[in-house]
């Protein structure tokens, strides 16, 4: 079981651009591709689909979900999102696909509902036993979601005989971003941060260089020996000791 579901994954990844296969037999193989408008209809969240009942999964039926070109599992807020999802079935009647629809819970309880996805309705599609058919879900979380990690669940619903069933082909955790990528807020904010850091650092630096390049100036020199006496020095010295002692060595000599 475990081998056939990791091949029919590998089928679902190498053919994306097959939105629904019909096989007839194992040698007659026939695929025909939604048409927008005739078999793929888009319904609001507040239509019923089936009275949003939970039934049990048909036997014999085995679902797996691909997000294509997006193995990070990320949604933007607001933009839409599609997820592929594979059908098998191995049962002994025909599936009739009804919808697939999905909901946004909070990761630690999944009673707290986030969102209830738009459900995606199916006019007109079938697999018949021992075949295998893809689906694709395009979805949307609300434009001003918070960004971080939320739990994603969708199921598909289908008839076989008349009665409903309904299978979870992904319950697992998506990662909520920002709609344009790189110019969040966040990162705005850090890229702010880390430029207002760098320039603290560059004045502190300037200030470190401004102080040693005073310390290594050298010191004017000061030049010891005879010299001539100041008129002005002369002056405030006259009347002294000092300028009498001097006088006297001058007659001396």
């Amino acid at each position: 079981m475990a081998i056939r579901v990791f091949l029919f994954a590998l089928l679902l990844l190498a053919s994306p651009f097959l939105q629904v296969s019909r096989c007839q037999s194992d040698s007659e193989v026939e695929v025909a591709e939604v048409a927008e408008g005739d078999d793929l209809g888009i319904v609001g969240d507040d239509v019923q689909v089936y009275g949003d009942g939970n039934f049990n999964p048909a036997p014999g039926v085995d679902t797996v979900c691909v997000f294509p070109k997006n193995t990070a599992r990320l949604v933007p807020a607001g933009e839409e999102t599609e997820l592929l999802v594979g059908v098998n079935n191995e049962g002994e009647s025909s599936l009739n696909i009804i919808a697939i629809k999905a909901s946004v819970h909070l990761p630690f309880d999944h009673r707290l509902l986030v969102q209830n996805l738009t459900a995606q309705v199916f006019n007109n599609a079938t697999v018949p036993s021992s075949a295998q058919a893809t689906f694709p879900y395009i979805f949307s979380v609300y434009k001003y979601l918070q960004p971080g990690s939320f739990d994603l669940v969708g199921t598909i619903v289908y008839e076989i005989d008349q009665q409903p069933f309904q299978s979870t082909f992904y319950n697992g955790t998506i990662e909520v971003v920002e709609a344009g990528g790189f110019l969040s807020v966040e990162s705005v904010f850090l890229v702010t941060l880390g430029l207002a850091l760098l320039g603290l650092f560059g004045l502190w630096m300037y200030g470190r260089i401004q102080q040693l390049s005073k310390k290594t100036k050298r010191a004017p020199k000061v030049e010891v020996g005879t010299g001539t006496t100041d008129a002005s020095m002369d002056e405030w010295l006259e009347g002294t000791a000092y300028a009498q002692s001097l006088s006297k060595s001058k007659k001396k000599k």
